[in-house]
């Protein structure tokens, strides 16, 4: 029996950047970045402080408008809309995994997690119902009625994990995930982001400064003084 041939790449990417520019004041931050991310594929964004790696993220999600270039999702423009049309496309198109987790320390781990689609319309049984289908999957299984002061670390980015996958996202962009984490409870969270990714078709996008995670991408861009200077494909 032959083995069943794998997907081909889609042809057009889930998320695009071309020739994207950002300054603040006279200082160039991000000088023409050009660069595709594709729907089930990890990238890892790497490079110095001040590199201009997190400023290309924010431009990627929408938080800042580029200055020049453009930027797709799922080819259609996002840098000419207007801040409101970006916190919707943010809210329902992207998920956003930060260093702190940034969960809400006055919800339990459970209403964290069902935020998103709460804010997004649904009800609060709806929400609360697709986010408890993801506590047993990332292990945190009995920690629903928790509240962040009452986790771990892992725990908590666990949970942080859970509602940016709730939406099911477009893109799934990660901002040092790992950076406030032990070895082995990192080594756990890179395992959840890229195999959650891949199971819901997601690009993932992590910003790093860690060569240990992007060992977990398929590829690394690198970034110096607001340029691309290597696309590094994993072997």
């Amino acid at each position: 029996m032959t083995s069943p041939t794998p997907n081909p790449r889609p042809q057009f990417p889930v998320l695009s950047a071309h020739a994207v520019g950002k300054s603040y004041g006279t200082t160039a931050v991000l000088r023409g970045v050009t660069a595709d991310f594709h729907a089930g594929t990890a990238t890892a964004i790497m490079g110095p402080s001040g590199s201009g790696k997190s400023t290309l993220l924010h431009c990627l999600s929408g938080i800042v408008a580029p200055d020049e270039g453009a930027v797709l999702v799922r080819g259609h423009h996002i840098e000419t809309l207007g801040e409101n049309e970006r916190s919707r496309l943010r809210r329902e198109s992207f998920g956003f995994v930060f260093q702190s987790g940034q969960l809400l320390p006055e919800l339990p781990a459970i209403e964290n997690v069902a935020l998103p689609l709460i804010l997004g319309g649904a009800t609060v049984r709806e929400a609360k119902r697709k986010a408890n289908a993801l506590f047993a999957p990332l292990g945190l299984d009995g920690l629903e009625d928790r509240r962040p002061g009452q986790m771990s670390g892992g725990q908590a980015q666990r949970v942080a994990i859970a509602r940016a996958l709730v939406t099911r996202p477009a893109v799934l962009f990660a901002d040092e995930p790992t950076g406030a984490l032990d070895a082995q409870t990192s080594w756990e969270v890179m395992r959840l982001l890229r195999e959650s990714a891949r199971e819901i078709g997601s690009a993932l996008v992590v910003v790093t400064h860690d060569v240990e995670v992007s060992r977990w991408c398929d590829r690394t861009l690198t970034m110096q003084a607001g340029s691309l200077v290597a696309r590094e494909v994993a072997a």
